[in-house]
């Protein structure tokens, strides 16, 4: 997938993507409209929505480490994310604080640490913002490699692991009990996650790429008739919104980041209201098997 995309830098493309940067931010945010989607149609599936958001504000602490010590702000947010997700779900396994206890444990723990050592470091300045608000119109080679890679593990073990991860995801008890590796399961969908909010915060941001996850699954669940119809268009809509964001960005000024979330919002509101509307609506919902 990585390199597949990575040649669309090199083509002559049509306005708006004529323009080498803005070729490079079609590669990197077509890689995050697949991948977002695709790792949160399970966590949909799993009712943890939210938890993207919540390793969001952690991987903020990690960049505010990796400013403030002179590393790239990347892996100690990687590293920052990973723990995070690790400890949120340790602690929802064991019961030791409920799933949305967990998440906001962390959630205002790392935001606040962000915080602290984004000042320390000297502010909130052009460069933090980026990460919180998306910056891929500046993407270079380098972070466009990045991303690309983070975003091939997460599809290829998404995908290499996806009936087990269903599974788990849908039932955890009955996937205890036929033998599958339920807490192996949940802690790998963990990591995934955070690389995934990793990988995406340069494109939509850390404040943005929760909604990236699961506005597209959102609407593929008004129009899947199964869990794999959800999974392809969450995809389908997750990709499109990058590329018709990117576009407005160019065309009218916008800030791409958010344009490409409120397509995605746009999208899943144009679908409800016409499902509503529609007798019958538009399909079956997702079954919960």
């Amino acid at each position: 997938m990585a390199g597949g995309v990575a040649v669309i830098a090199a083509l002559p493309l049509p306005f708006p993507f004529e323009l080498t940067f803005m070729q490079r931010a079609l590669a990197a945010g077509l890689v995050v409209g697949v991948f977002a989607p695709l790792i949160g149609t399970f966590l949909v599936q799993k009712r943890m929505s939210l938890i993207g958001d919540g390793i969001g504000h952690i991987a903020f602490a990690g960049v505010g480490a990796g400013l403030l010590a002179g590393i790239y702000p990347v892996w100690t947010a990687l590293t920052f994310a990973v723990g995070g997700a690790l400890g949120i779900e340790w602690l929802r396994a064991r019961r030791k604080a409920g799933g949305d206890l967990a998440l906001a444990l962390f959630f205002y723990s790392g935001i606040a640490l962000g915080t602290v050592l984004a000042s320390a470091q000297g502010g909130l300045g052009t460069s933090i913002l980026g990460f919180l608000f998306g910056q891929p119109l500046t993407v270079d080679g380098t972070e466009m490699a990045v991303i690309l890679a983070l975003g091939a593990v997460v599809v290829g073990l998404v995908i290499a692991l996806r009936r087990v991860l269903f599974a788990v995801v849908t039932d955890e008890d009955w996937s205890s009990v036929v033998g599958l590796p339920v807490r192996a399961m949940n802690a790998l969908l963990a990591v995934l996650t955070a690389v995934a909010v990793v990988a995406a915060m340069q494109i939509v941001g850390i404040l943005l790429i929760a909604a990236l996850m699961v506005l597209p699954v959102a609407t593929g669940q008004l129009l899947g008739r199964s869990f794999n119809g959800t999974l392809r268009i969450a995809v389908g809509v997750g990709v499109g919104s990058v590329i018709a964001g990117l576009t407005s960005a160019r065309l009218w000024g916008l800030a791409p980041g958010g344009a490409i979330v409120l397509v995605a919002a746009l999208v899943f509101l144009v679908v409800a209201l016409l499902r509503h509307t529609i007798p019958g609506g538009l399909t079956m919902e997702v079954p919960e098997r």
